[in-house]
């Protein structure tokens, strides 16, 4: 999603979120990453100025103090940053890709089944449904290296060992992970 991405050209305005409106989000934000609950304070402090900021083609950016947190594409759930990931690792549930996958991953590349069902590889044993955002991880690395999107479920990947498995949002090194609100 974030390949091209250019936040001087495709912003379009920012504004402060208002105090009833940052509520709403955390609300939101817990329902949907129940692993978030314990740092939501931490990360969205009651008191603190939530930034919004609009882009072309639909995205919306939520930042505080020049740190970008969250995104938004469309009406799509909002969304934890890959940075955000790396501060809170447990927010998101994690599916591991081996070593081969990196350098596709580190591309941009969708993850294909197979790259999630080899050797090195790991799903987890809860099954996780379509739709669902997940951290990727790579073999023998401590940290994430991409936020996707399961195009069918773990369980579906386990069996079908075909196809695409995780649609990549954000990835190291992509335009979203160098860009900071001045």
């Amino acid at each position: 999603m974030f390949k091209k991405f250019n936040l001087q050209e495709t912003m379009s305005g920012q504004n402060s979120v208002k105090s009833s409106v940052v509520r709403g989000i955390r609300t939101k934000l817990v329902d949907r990453f129940p692993e978030l609950e314990p740092y939501v304070d931490e990360i969205l402090p009651k008191k603190a100025n939530l930034i919004q900021v609009k882009c072309k083609d639909h995205i919306t950016l939520f930042a505080i103090d020049n740190e970008i947190l969250f995104f938004q594409h469309f009406s799509d759930p909002i969304t934890p940053t890959l940075r955000l990931l790396h501060q809170f690792p447990n927010i998101l549930p994690h599916v591991q890709v081996d070593r081969g996958a990196i350098k596709f991953v580190l591309s941009g590349a969708n993850i294909m089944c197979p790259g999630l069902t080899s050797p090195g590889a790991k799903l987890p044993e809860k099954s996780l449904p379509v739709d669902t955002v997940v951290a990727v991880m790579a073999e023998g690395k401590e940290h994430a290296l991409a936020i996707g999107v399961l195009k069918m479920s773990t369980d579906d990947i386990k069996s079908i060992n075909k196809g695409i498995g995780v649609d990549l949002i954000q990835y190291l090194s992509d335009p979203l992970w160098k860009t900071h609100l001045d």
